[in-house]
């Protein structure tokens, strides 16, 4: 099967030897390069290219068999070796599974190299294989809870603005000049992404804005690469279910800001979070506020104003450089990301006129950021607006529908749910959220994956039902209803809002297939919504919703 990353690879590479590889990491060797029989591989063999997944090995390539959840990735060599790898890394463990010569056949002349830790050392062996290719790239790197891919976005069309050939790493595609290609991974694997890089490079790409992710930090993903300039968006209750707690969540942040991973950063310091993180930087941090009061920073936002469908602000350095812009994506949080974008390029060493200019002339920051406060309705004197964002968290939730409010005249819907077999502490707190913020909530499925739906939504409800009650008696009405599938919750918000209301589709942003129950249903909340404004528009009727979950009674919809 073709895969996007079998395309991605570079064109030509520099064969190396494995000997060369062995000595520069300092590898041990297994196998009959080990018992020095015969003449030794690690003289004769070379490698081109790495993979960590043998169903994307080609010829010439260092198959890494890491050891896995399930299987160890050594028991997938024989698959590798079939497909061309010349030479195997992998650790201790997986060096034993070797030694029968069932994995690799006898006679294979496939060295076997050996490492404590291959994961940890993959990315800075594919960077040499590859010949260092971050070295020649302006690399720029996000992470943060909220705002990755907005801010790599920014990024990406203020460096063309400038003139430069550029490349794009995050959740919702991968681009290499004008390549564009789906993404898997916010970040990809170690190897994978060396690759891109390479290729990147064959393609004359000379910047590189990308995200990072809290997994890529902890899994060694971007191991190998130096950013030029890192950036951090803010810290907020997610990916529990991996880390743990925040604190931990935090730190492993934090690795992004040390000299093996970049240069130097660029901090938002508008919260607790973000001025713990300008302060435990090992690497030379600028400071960014786009709030009134708070922390002093080296860049201040001020003079916020509504522009078209976003804002326009003012940024100030305290050395007297000012540049004023605009982003043409609603909220005050988007406006941190368009500031965090702007010093980020200025701190790589853009100058502000430069960097004026270049946005005067394409109108600001009005990148389009698929799935990010999408509007897919505008409404009209006969529709609603309907936006569709990827807020999946609590934060980006409560962000999003403050941002929504002061330009909705009548009712905001929200219509979202909760990840299942993900950090379930979150999930009473969006259905808080959810009822804080908007005037009628919609609960439904996110991705279940192998989680029960409705033991979902049911946490979320409990969440969203204490916080109803408790609008109720400050005088406050919230309806809250529970529907299930997504497709018809989505369809009855739409059918059910009038004109002047906002329906805000939360989660799932600009992903096109949901898991359930391992098996892939094809769902995109854009499609879906559009779908609906058009059946509105048309005067359709609801249709059978077959399989539809509604929780119709006084603990699924509330009037109060």
């Amino acid at each position: 099967m073709t895969t996007p990353l079998d395309r991605i690879r570079p064109a030509g590479a520099t064969p190396r030897k494995v000997r060369d590889l062995a000595l520069t990491f300092g590898l041990e060797t297994a196998g009959p390069a080990a018992q020095g029989e015969g003449s030794s591989p690690l003289e004769t063999v070379t490698v081109s290219s790495v993979a960590s997944d043998n169903r994307l090995v080609t010829d010439g390539d260092l198959f890494v068999a890491l050891p896995g959840a399930h299987a160890h990735g050594a028991r997938f060599a024989a698959d590798a070796v079939a497909r061309g790898a010349r030479a195997v890394l992998t650790d201790a463990e997986g060096a034993a599974l070797l030694a029968d010569g069932s994995a690799v056949p006898p006679g294979a002349g496939v060295p076997v190299l050996v490492a404590p830790d291959p994961r940890a050392v993959l990315g800075p062996v594919a960077a040499w294989v590859y010949g260092s290719p971050a070295e020649h790239l302006m690399t720029f790197g996000v992470t943060g809870t909220n705002g990755k891919t907005t801010t790599t976005y920014q990024l990406d069309h203020l460096l063309r603005a400038l003139g430069w050939r550029s490349g794009l790493i995050g959740t919702v595609e991968m681009r290499s000049g004008d390549r564009v290609l789906p993404s898997r991974l916010t970040t990809p694997e170690a190897a994978d992404l060396q690759a891109l890089l390479a290729a990147m490079r064959e393609d004359e790409v000379r910047t590189l804005a990308m995200e990072v992710s809290s997994h890529a930090l902890a899994l060694h993903r971007v191991d190998g690469v130096q950013f030029g300039v890192a950036g951090f968006t803010n810290l907020s209750q997610d990916h529990l279910d991996f880390h743990g707690d925040l604190q931990a969540y935090f730190e492993t942040k934090a690795l992004l800001f040390t000299p093996e991973h970049s240069r130097r950063g660029v901090v938002v310091v508008d919260d607790a979070w973000g001025e713990r993180m300008a302060a435990s930087a090992q690497v030379p941090v600028a400071t960014v506020r786009t709030v009134p009061g708070g922390a002093e920073a080296d860049w201040v936002v001020t003079q916020v104003a509504p522009h078209g469908t976003g804002s326009a602000f003012t940024l100030t350095h305290r050395d007297g450089r000012t540049l004023r812009t605009s982003t043409s994506l609603p909220g005050a949080f988007n406006v941190a990301n368009a500031a965090l974008a702007v010093v980020m390029v200025l701190e790589g060493g853009a100058h502000v006129q430069d960097v004026a200019e270049a946005l005067d002339a394409v109108g600001g920051l009005a990148a389009v950021v698929p799935g990010r406060m999408e509007v897919v309705g505008a409404g009209d004197a006969r529709s609603p607006r309907v936006v569709v964002d990827f807020a999946h968290n609590t934060e980006a939730l409560e962000l999003a529908l403050a941002a929504l409010r002061p330009t909705t005249d009548g009712r905001l819907v929200v219509v979202f749910g909760a990840t299942g077999d993900r950090d379930k502490g979150k999930r009473p707190a969006m259905g808080a959220a959810a009822v804080a913020g908007a005037d009628v909530v919609l609960v439904t499925d996110d991705d279940p994956h192998g989680e029960d739906p409705a033991v979902v939504r049911a946490a979320v409800l409990a969440g969203a039902q204490a916080a109803r009650a408790a609008a109720a008696e400050s005088g406050r009405t919230v309806e809250v209803v529970e529907v299930a599938p997504r497709s018809e919750a989505i369809r009855r918000a739409v059918r059910e809002a009038s004109p002047g209301d906002t329906v805000l589709v939360a989660g799932r942003g600009h992903e096109t297939i949901q898991d359930v129950a391992g098996v892939d249903v094809e769902l995109d909340d854009r499609v879906e919504a559009r779908r609906a404004l058009a059946d509105a528009d048309a005067g359709a009727g609801p249709g059978a919703p077959a399989a539809t979950t509604e929780n119709t009674t006084t603990e699924g919809t509330t009037t109060a």
